[in-house]
């Protein structure tokens, strides 16, 4: 029998893969969290403050209705195709290059209707376009 009391050894503790492991798990839920955020958003268009806008002589009216019909300086386009509203703004245009075309569309309009609109202003011509939103505060209500 030893009954030295000689000196011990204290146990030591080694933090490196202790760390490591903690970094992957980090990374780990950082990546998660991030790609479930995409999935929450909501998004509520278009209300803006902004002051009313001042009437311009030169501008186009394009409206988009949320069943997709379109009319231009309040007037129904049967077509729904972006020929015939190409057609129906360069005649709107008539021989004026400096014209806006201010694009109405509706909060429940398809965003490809939108993107239709945008698409026939390019071709008739018409290179200056804005968008019209209703003013925000108490005045502006959502649907439910």
């Amino acid at each position: 029998m030893n009954f030295r009391p000689g000196s011990r050894e204290e146990p030591e503790i080694n933090l490196i893969p202790f760390i490591d492991i903690l970094l992957v798990m980090l990374i780990f839920l950082v990546l998660t969290t991030t790609y479930s955020k995409y999935t929450e958003l909501q998004v509520n268009l278009p209300v803006a403050d902004a002051q009313a806008p001042k009437q311009n002589p030169r501008e186009v009216i394009v409206s988009v209705g949320s069943d997709g019909r379109y009319a231009v300086d309040r007037r129904v386009i049967d077509a729904s195709a972006v020929e015939g509203l190409a057609a129906a703004l360069a005649e709107a245009k008539g021989d004026r290059d400096d014209v806006m075309v201010i694009i109405s569309a509706d909060a429940q309009a398809a965003h490809q209707s939108v993107i239709n609109v945008m698409d026939a202003a390019r071709r008739a011509g018409l290179v200056q376009i804005t968008f019209a939103t209703q003013q925000g505060g108490a005045s502006a209500r959502q649907r439910p």
